[in-house]
């Protein structure tokens, strides 16, 4: 609604997961560096987590985006599903294909495959969103997936991403083994004030701003009294803050704005 008004190309300020807004706050600059490195160096299972809103599946997608061709990947987001669809939606999205659909079946299809891509001089990474919705029985499952190794390296990379009670559930007795075969961890935090105002100016320059939109000191320091830094929290208040904008016709987004928005949002 307020794009040609601003002059953008597109909303700044969307809660999708878009990797080309992709903010490289310190956080998650280092949770990116930690992500590569793991993929690279196969080092089998990693544990991102963070709190809601805090950009885990953006990063996610801008990985997949920086990963080569000799990269094979696998994203699964929602894992709400039983532990015999978890593994069919895993191969589904490797693009293995089999004749019999059972547990068995599938297992000896991605052991075949991973080892033919290993021949080749492929990886192969499996991405599990919101892994903290995951079953006993389905983490487990990922502990026996992390079992296909050759005597030097892992055939398949596991990415768990997820909301801090993860760690609390890897935690339970049952799940001891797969807990300890987690070779890198990191916890991504919300940004800083500081990053906050540059994370607002950034997103707003890659919508195709020119620099005529100004959020006052005020109203930055008021977006992040209510966000505390969160990334999603920010973008539904700064998309809410550009249609009042649009609405009394200005390019300034003042204390005044932000407090009547907060207080429509709620």
């Amino acid at each position: 609604m307020y794009k040609q008004f601003y002059g953008l190309n597109e909303n700044p300020f969307n809660v999708t997961s878009d990797p080309s807004f992709f903010f490289s706050s310190a956080h998650h600059s280092e949770a990116f560096s930690y992500l590569t490195y793991g993929v690279r160096q196969r080092k089998g299972i990693i544990l991102i987590t963070g709190e809601i809103g805090t950009g885990k599946t953006t990063l996610c997608r801008t990985l997949l985006n920086t990963l080569d061709q000799k990269t094979k990947t696998a994203f699964i987001l929602y894992p709400n599903f039983s532990e015999l669809q978890l593994l069919q939606m895993v191969i589904k999205d490797f693009g293995i294909e089999i004749k019999s659909r059972n547990k068995s079946a599938i297992i000896n299809a991605l052991n075949d495959f991973l080892i033919n891509e290993t021949n080749h001089g492929n990886n192969v990474v499996l991405i599990i969103d919101e892994s903290q919705n995951l079953k006993e029985s389905q983490l487990e499952q990922i502990r026996l997936l992390s079992n296909l190794e050759t005597e030097k390296e892992k055939l398949l990379q596991i990415i768990l991403v997820g909301q801090p009670e993860l760690c609390q559930k890897l935690k339970l007795t049952s799940l001891r083994q797969l807990n300890q075969r987690i070779t890198i961890r990191y916890h991504i935090k919300p940004l800083e004030k500081e990053e906050m105002k540059q994370y607002i100016l950034h997103r707003l320059k890659i919508a195709g701003s020119k620099g005529k939109i100004k959020f006052t000191n005020e109203a930055t320091d008021e977006i992040f009294h209510y966000s505390f830094g969160t990334p999603r929290l920010i973008n539904i208040l700064c998309d809410r803050a550009l249609l009042a904008g649009f609405v009394a016709e200005t390019f300034t987004i003042d204390f005044a704005i932000i407090k009547k928005c907060i207080e429509e949002i709620g």
